[in-house]
C-alpha cells in the first residue's frame, strides 16, 4: 500500500527591511531609531572623518574599523531635516515607517513627516553580499529555491524533511534561525499551498514572523484582504475593481468568472477568478536565465548635455563599466545594447542597437551605447540615464556567427555635436 502524496507546501521568505537591516549591522547604535536609506552615495569615511576630528588622539587601525563605525555618535549622522534634492527612499526601518514613510517616497516629503530621521546612503555592494549569504543558508536546508530578487525567495517545502510538520512551521523556524545565526538578519515567512497565497502570508506577521495558511483557511484569512494584496493586481486594476464595487478578495471571488472575463479581458479576467479562489499551479523555478542586465542612475539635479557634458560622459562610462562587470561576474554576453533617458519633464525614451557578435566588455558597450545617443534629443535637460545589454547568452555558448539584426534606425538627431565625450 502506497502512502499518500505529500501536500504541496510553498514558502515565501521576505527579509525584514533588508537594506536598513544591513545598515544596522554596521551601525548598531541606530537600532530602534527612524532610519531611511536613499539619496546619493556616501562612504563611511565621511562619518569617520568627523570622528577622527573629534577624537584626534584615538588609535585608528584596520582591525578596529567595524568597532569605530559602531561608536560613531548619533549627532554625527545626517538627518532628513537637512536634506535638499530629489532623491527617493529605497527602504526605511520600522520605526520610520510609523511616521508614514515608505519606499519610493521622495526624501523631501519624508523630511516633513519625520525631520529627525537619520539618512544613510544606499550601499548595493553590501546588500548583495548579505543577499548571497542568506540564500546560501536556505539552499543548504531546502534546495528548491526560486530567487525573486535581492531580499525575497520562494521555497518548495513539500519534500524537505520537516516541510510538512505543523504545515511547514517547523522547517520555517529552522530556516529563520539559521539565517539569523549566519547573518544576524531576520526574515518573515509565509507557508501556503502555492506561491500566490504564500506571498500574502509572509506579510501577516512582520517582522520576524511565520504564518501558515492551509486550503481551508482561504475564506477566513484571505478573502477579507483587499484585492491589492494579490500580487498581480496593480493600482489601475484595483481602481477598476472598486468602481464595480469589488474591494475585498472575497467580493472578487463572489463574481462570476464570465463576468470578470467580460469586464477585464478573457485572460486577465480568468486569472482574477482563479486568484480570488487561491488557485496557483506555478512551480518553484530554481533557475531562470536573465534576458537583460542594466544599470541606471537618477541625478540629484537635472544635467544638460552641453553645460554638464564632462559629468554626463563620466557617468555614462561608469554605467557601461558597471553593466560589463555584472555580465562578466555572472558569466553572460549580450548583443543588443540600449540606452534609457528620462528628461526633466519625466518623459522617457529608449534606443537600442544589435551587434553581429556577443560582447561583455565595457569598451564595446560604451561605443554602441554612444551610437544610440545619436538618435535622441540631447538639447533637453536629463533627469535619468541608463544603459542596458540584452539578448543574453551564457559566455562562450554563442553560435559561431550570428545573423546581423539592426534595430529600426532613426535618423541621427541634429544636435550630434552634443554627444558625451569618448564616443
Amino acid at each position: 500500500m502506497t502512502s499518500p502524496a505529500p501536500i504541496r507546501r510553498i514558502a515565501h521568505l521576505d527579509m525584514d527591511a533588508f537594506y536598513a537591516s544591513c545598515e544596522l549591522m554596521r551601525y548598531p547604535q541606530l537600532k530602534g531609531l527612524p532610519v531611511v536609506i536613499g539619496g546619493g552615495r556616501r562612504r563611511e569615511d565621511d562619518l569617520l572623518g568627523k570622528l577622527q576630528v573629534a577624537y584626534p588622539d584615538a588609535e585608528w587601525t584596520e582591525e578596529n574599523f567595524q568597532e569605530r563605525l559602531a561608536h560613531i555618535p548619533l549627532d554625527f549622522f545626517p538627518r532628513l531635516s537637512g536634506y535638499t534634492g530629489r532623491g527617493v527612499i529605497t527602504t526605511a526601518t520600522y520605526p520610520a515607517r510609523q511616521f508614514g514613510i515608505g519606499s519610493a517616497m521622495g526624501l523631501m516629503k519624508a523630511a516633513k513627516l519625520c525631520p529627525d530621521a537619520i539618512l544613510l546612503p544606499v550601499d548595493f555592494e553590501r546588500y548583495r553580499h548579505f543577499s548571497r549569504s542568506f540564500k546560501a543558508v536556505i539552499t543548504e536546508i531546502a534546495p528548491l529555491m526560486e530567487d525573486r530578487g535581492v531580499d525575497e525567495v520562494y521555497i518548495d517545502f513539500t519534500h524537505v524533511p520537516g516541510g510538512q510538520r505543523e504545515g511547514g512551521r517547523v522547517l520555517a523556524r529552522l530556516i529563520q534561525k539559521s539565517i539569523f545565526d549566519a547573518t544576524g538578519l531576520t526574515c518573515s515567512i509565509g507557508v501556503a499551498p502555492n506561491k500566490l497565497i504564500a506571498k500574502m502570508a509572509s506579510e501577516f506577521n512582520k517582522p520576524n514572523g511565520i504564518s501558515i495558511v492551509h486550503e481551508a483557511d482561504l475564506q477566513t484569512l484571505i478573502w477579507p484582504l483587499p484585492c491589492r494584496k494579490i500580487n498581480g493586481i496593480g493600482p489601475k486594476a484595483d481602481e477598476k475593481l472598486k468602481a464595480q464595487g469589488i474591494e475585498s478578495i472575497g467580493q472578487l471571488a463572489a463574481r462570476d468568472k464570465e463576468w470578470l472575463m467580460q469586464h477585464f479581458g478573457k485572460s486577465y479576467g480568468a486569472w482574477l477568478f482563479d486568484a480570488a479562489w487561491g488557485r496557483d499551479e506555478r512551480p518553484v523555478v530554481t533557475e531562470s536565465e536573465p534576458v537583460s542586465m542594466s544599470r541606471e542612475t537618477t541625478f540629484e539635479r537635472d544635467l544638460h548635455a552641453v553645460r554638464d557634458r564632462e559629468e554626463l560622459g563620466t557617468i555614462f562610462t561608469r554605467l557601461c563599466q558597471q553593466v560589463a562587470a555584472d555580465l562578466q561576474r555572472k558569466g553572460y554576453e549580450g548583443r543588443t545594447i540600449g540606452i534609457k533617458i528620462r528628461y526633466d519633464n519625466f518623459q522617457a525614451v529608449t534606443r537600442d542597437q544589435s551587434l553581429d557578435d556577443y560582447v561583455a566588455d565595457a569598451q564595446r558597450i560604451r561605443q554602441t551605447a554612444g551610437q544610440c545617443l545619436k538618435r535622441v534629443d540631447l538639447t533637453r535637460r536629463i533627469r535619468l540615464l541608463g544603459v542596458r545589454v540584452g539578448s543574453l547568452v551564457k559566455a562562450g555558448t554563442q553560435p559561431p556567427s550570428a545573423n546581423r539584426h539592426i534595430a529600426a534606425e532613426e535618423p541621427p538627431h541634429e544636435q550630434t555635436q552634443l554627444l558625451f565625450p569618448d564616443d
